[in-house]
């Protein structure tokens, strides 16, 4: 089933695979790169390929490595909520012509960034024993928001065992309650199968009037809903650490706090400007973790906040591979940006990390989402672990099934006038009907029935 034979606790990594509608409409609030290459043409078979590269070089590691289908695309139902009616072909071509805006929403392939699909507790951490999981509501973009139910069916299908598994509705939408997923959520453990301390990150805690917010962007992720969470999933309170992110930061384009700092095992890798009260969040790690955590600032002086942001340098992911070595899996702007790829070398023959490894995910970091946000970590016993649904395990033959697939069925260019082609909808749906095949899910979608 996995790359893994040793039977113990894993980390594995849940990437999104990257749709057939990917394109370039500038849909998120806050997120620079999206807004600065709305309308570009984009290029959805480069995108998942790219996609599924950096998942087969987690792999090589000897990181675990699972994927999470696309959602449907078009989301007819969604638009046909917004009043547009007709059969499918009238109700593209109406939303094209009367609100092209709502129509890159419903074809949005935003879903393959699986950082804010859910948050993710492990066992370890529960009172119950279980993993739990809470699906995003993501109530700050509708493009965003909609994903929420497809994500709760698709955890459920791929985790299906209540005997391991628990599933937790989405906290209710509300700005009050707004809640971005596991990119405000870390979890800091010595070894995967010891008891962990959670992080909820959070940019709002008030009712979205807090004065001392963010000017220019809004804060998307509340600590309501952090609190919620932890309830939900049954953690010990003095093993939960509440921080909150810098309103400057938010400001410069950390819509999320996994643009601004990443945590693995007892390391925290971040930017000095990443949190209000940086020391803090820093005592309160401490403390919570036993003094073990490690934590790796990066001045302002020697990679400023707009730098951080453009190259998403904290936006990489750590693991550990199977040689016991650290790593980070950083994207390809790293290493062209002159600062932060000596800063690197730096943190290297400091022994912060034994290597980077870069990745090339230009489409993607185009659309504002790096290495990090394309996963979802998800720990997993070996009980837990079988009990998961196989096929959705990266192996050597479902990378050449994926390559063909992505060749047959995914374009080379997508502009924002092909959205409404009769035709990409009807690609979109032959390529996701043949993937739940692929993978084994069988007819999840709507339109499979």
């Amino acid at each position: 089933m996995t790359n893994t034979t040793a039977p113990t606790t894993v980390e594995v990594n849940f990437d999104g695979l990257i749709g057939p509608t990917h394109n370039f409409a500038g849909l998120g609030p806050g997120n620079l790169a999206s807004w600065s290459h709305r309308r570009a043409p984009s290029n959805p078979r480069a995108a998942a390929r790219q996609g599924l590269a950096k998942m087969v070089r987690l792999r090589a590691l000897g990181v675990p490595q699972a994927l999470l289908p696309p959602q449907p695309r078009p989301n007819l139902a969604l638009l046909r909520r917004l009043g547009f009616s007709g059969d499918d072909a009238a109700v593209l071509a109406t939303a094209q012509k009367h609100s092209p805006h709502l129509l890159a929403t419903a074809m949005s392939s935003s879903s393959m960034w699986t950082a804010n699909a859910a948050t993710v507790c492990p066992s370890a951490d529960a009172a119950d024993r279980r993993v739990h999981f809470t699906p995003a509501n993501l109530v700050t973009s509708l493009h965003r928001a909609s994903e929420t139910d497809i994500t709760a069916m698709l955890l459920k299908r791929i985790f299906p065992d209540p005997r391991f598994f628990v599933h937790h509705d989405a906290v209710p939408s509300s700005t009050e309650m707004g809640d971005e997923g596991a990119a405000n959520h870390t979890r800091f453990c010595d070894t995967f199968d010891a008891p962990g301390v959670q992080m909820f990150v959070y940019g709002s805690d008030s009712r979205g009037d807090d004065a001392s917010g963010p000017k220019r962007f809004v804060a998307r992720q509340s600590k309501a809903a952090g609190e919620v969470i932890a309830r939900l999933h049954r953690l010990h309170p003095d093993r939960v650490v509440f921080a909150k992110q810098n309103p400057r930061a938010i400001d410069a384009g950390v819509f999320h706090n996994d643009v601004i700092a990443v945590g693995h095992r007892q390391l925290l890798f971040c930017h000095e400007q990443a949190f209000e009260q940086p020391s803090s969040v820093i005592e309160d790690l401490r403390r919570a973790t036993q003094d073990a955590i490690r934590i790796v600032q990066v001045p302002e002086e020697r990679v400023s906040l707009d730098d951080a942001v453009a190259t998403y340098l904290f936006n990489s992911q750590i693991v550990t591979t199977e040689n016991d070595e650290t790593v980070l899996v950083a994207p390809e702007d790293c290493r062209r940006h002159a600062g932060v790829h000596a800063l690197l070398g730096e943190l290297v023959e400091g022994k912060t990390f034994d290597r980077v490894e870069y990745v090339d995910l230009k489409q993607s970091m185009d659309n504002g989402g790096g290495p990090a946000c394309l996963r979802l970590r998800v720990v997993l016993t070996p009980d837990e672990l079988a009990s998961v649904a196989a096929g959705v395990f990266l192996t050597d033959q479902l990378v050449t099934q994926l390559e063909h697939w992505i060749d047959r069925h995914y374009r080379e260019s997508l502009t924002a006038a092909d959205l409404a082609d009769p035709d990409l909808m009807k690609e979109s749906y032959q390529a996701l009907d043949e993937l739940t095949d692929l993978i084994g899910l069988g007819a999840i979608y709507d339109f499979q029935t």
